[in-house]
């Protein structure tokens, strides 16, 4: 009898098993029967396919991500929005094709769905311990993901307390753990002395199925649910930079900008978010608001932190309307009155919902802000014309006389000197200032008189006048644009290169209204510039949009 070694194959073993049968008169015909079935070709490609799937299993493979068929149409998407080559036509006709497409729709059918393992009965030495009313067994099936579960040493007790359940983990999915829940066994194994750390790494080695034994809290009655919570990131966070966090696993990281999802706001200092638009179904901790507030506090009494909202001189080389000197620019009423009433001191979070604009309702605003070297007004008149019944510009007013071409409420809002400085004190002019002698300024009402004949509005604006313009009313739409300057110039002078002037332009006034901003806008040229802006006021009328809550909601 030939010798069988761990590796050998089914289909090896198989084709030796057969070599071995030899036919006596007493089991001819058995014999000839089980070597004729051995012998089958299709017996042993099963063996093979088996073989490859168990080999397949061990590697223990999990899906790179669950939303192939959405990046594939947002690929597809920003094929469509420039010039193709032959390669990009291609591949835009790969990504459109139905099989394709329904390849994809499969893969994520099936990367979405939960293949654990079916539960084994429980241990028949577990049977007394669960006649005792206050004693539950669970049992859970955890693979590589974390348990979705956090701990504390009970103060007054001493016992093992579940302190947190992350929701979407394998805790929350399974629906039976609680907070508040006291943990006595994990794998039969008596935890009551151990610290909380090390039943945490206990818990996040253990794979496969998982025994705990626990007495249940006292759950609250007409406890009411917390409703879902939108907040937009005003600044970046990484958890395993973070000290305070209770477990840096357990974190989420986000970057400005970015929308979250809070689904838990139970712990005041550790609220459970998740990334809108991420595939992972798991909520991970973020510092609360209050939390993050009081630390930037702590920084900035600690001279570590400057509040990018705080007081400063206007960034230099910024666009200066009607082609102002900064010395004489005035300062509108409104505007330190926005400040004085404004925002909070710090970046951390602003409450949005999705807005969707009705048939009924007007137009939103369009803010154009932009850096030295933008040229903003260019590109806003250039997609005007373009399109003049479905866009327009709000005229501003002038005291300088009207010249002889010109029509009152096309070019100017002409204006004696007396009116003008009336609606400055009225507090009608976002902004407003003098050049050679003369006036000029942009009102509220030029822009409601846009958006009262159903078309959208473009201003472009200091980024001061945002402080006014951000209101229920207008619900303005920010886009900030800066000139295209290549990395590899960054060792030139800033102060001796134009280049360096408009580089610096632009990043301290990102640091400084980056908050306020919808979309950045990079101009490497005029041309591309418009078609990527006649792209985003598009997108802005057929879909919903990010607002703050308090633009919507009464």
């Amino acid at each position: 009898m030939p010798v069988l070694s761990a590796s050998t194959g089914l289909h090896e073993m198989l084709a030796l098993l057969t070599s071995q049968l030899h036919p006596d008169a007493n089991h001819k015909e058995d014999l000839v029967f089980l070597r004729e079935v051995f012998s089958e070709r299709s017996l042993s490609y099963l063996m093979r396919i088996h073989e490859r799937l168990r080999q397949y299993e061990h590697q223990s493979p999990t899906p790179v991500l669950h939303s192939a068929a959405c990046l594939a149409e947002d690929v597809a998407e920003e094929l469509q929005t420039g010039l193709l080559e032959g390669d990009e036509k291609e591949l835009l006709m790969l990504l459109t094709t139905p099989h394709v497409k329904a390849v994809l729709t499969v893969h994520d059918t099936v990367a979405q769905k939960n293949f654990d393992p079916v539960l084994p009965p429980l241990p028949d030495d577990l049977e007394d311990e669960l006649e005792e009313e206050s004693v539950k067994i669970v049992r859970l099936v955890k693979n590589k993901e974390p348990l979705g579960a956090t701990i504390r040493r009970d103060e007054v007790t001493g016992a093992v307390v579940v302190a947190r359940i992350m929701r979407g983990g394998a805790a929350d999915r399974s629906g039976l753990v609680h907070v508040g829940d006291e943990l006595r066994e994990v794998n039969g194994n008596l935890i009551i002395h151990k610290r909380p750390d090390e039943i945490s790494q206990i818990l996040s080695q253990s794979q496969g199925s998982i025994t705990l034994k626990i007495i249940p809290a006292i759950k609250e009655e007409d406890k009411l649910k917390e409703n879902t919570v939108y907040l937009r990131a005003l600044f970046d966070y990484t958890p395993f930079e973070d000290k305070a966090t209770p477990c840096q696993e357990a974190g989420l990281p986000f970057q400005k900008g970015d929308i979250l999802q809070v689904v838990s706001q139970d712990d005041a200092t550790w609220w459970q978010a998740k990334r809108v638009g991420d595939s992972n179904l798991r909520a991970g901790l973020i510092p609360s608001r209050h939390f993050q507030e009081r630390r930037l506090a702590h920084r900035m009494k600690m001279g570590t932190y400057q509040s990018p909202k705080s007081p400063r001189s206007p960034p230099s080389g910024l666009r200066r309307s009607f082609r102002m000197s900064r010395k004489d620019r005035q300062s509108s009423p409104g505007e330190s009155r926005s400040a004085e009433h404004g925002e909070p001191e710090f970046l951390t979070y602003k409450e949005v919902t999705r807005y969707q604009q009705k048939p009924s309702e007007k137009p939103r605003l369009v803010v154009l802000i932009g850096s030295l070297g933008a040229r903003i007004n260019e590109l806003k008149q250039k997609v005007i014309a373009e399109s003049p019944h479905r866009y327009g510009v709000a005229v501003p007013h002038t005291t300088r006389p009207r010249k002889s071409h010109e029509k009152e409420g096309v070019e100017y809002h002409f204006i004696s000197k007396q009116a003008f400085e009336a609606d400055i004190q009225s507090n009608k002019f976002i902004e407003y200032g003098e050049y050679k002698e003369n006036q000029y300024g942009t009102s509220l009402e030029s822009i409601r008189s846009v958006l009262s004949r159903n078309k959208m509005c473009l201003v472009d604006v200091q980024p001061e006048a945002l402080k006014v313009l951000r209101t229920a009313e207008f619900k303005p739409y920010v886009i900030f644009v800066k000139p295209y300057l290549p990395e590899g110039r960054r060792h030139r002078s800033r102060a001796a290169s134009p280049e360096g002037e408009m580089r610096h332009s632009a990043e301290q006034m990102e640091q400084q209204y980056s908050h306020l901003v919808d979309w950045i806008l990079v101009k490497e040229d005029s041309a591309s510039a418009c078609v990527e802006l006649r792209h985003i006021l598009e997108r802005l009328e057929r879909e919903p949009q990010w607002v703050p809550v308090s633009w919507v909601r009464p």
